[in-house]
């Protein structure tokens, strides 16, 4: 998973878990591109409070992550909806039936994760 995509999905699952500040500005950053010297500027902060802000969210996000897994959890569902997705496909081309009893199975991994 690249970089920014991971830094998105931490912010989507654990970002309420920051300060109202550290929202602010890791959003800004993560999730609209901005320049670190973009968000100082409009934070009316320094560069460098800004860049400790970042890493300190980064590290506080991926602790949550450490502890809970959610987007390792989110992550491995996604992936087994689509290969559902691809043997419901494969099912209604050519009508067999080990398509359904593998999706069976990825279903049960599926609610097991849950």
């Amino acid at each position: 998973m690249n970089e920014i995509l991971k830094q998105a999905l931490l912010y989507d699952f654990y970002g309420e878990l920051l300060t109202e500040h550290q929202k602010e500005i890791y959003s800004r950053f993560a999730l609209e591109d901005l320049s670190l010297g973009e968000i100082a500027k409009e934070a009316g902060i320094s560069r460098q409070g800004v860049h400790d802000i970042i890493k300190r969210c980064d590290r506080s996000l991926a602790g949550y992550e450490e502890k809970l897994h959610l987007v390792e959890r989110f992550m491995s569902v996604k992936k087994k909806i689509g290969q559902i997705d691809r043997l419901l496909d494969e099912y209604e081309k050519s009508g067999k039936r080990t398509a359904l009893k593998e999706v069976r199975e990825l279903s049960g991994e599926i609610i097991e994760e849950l």
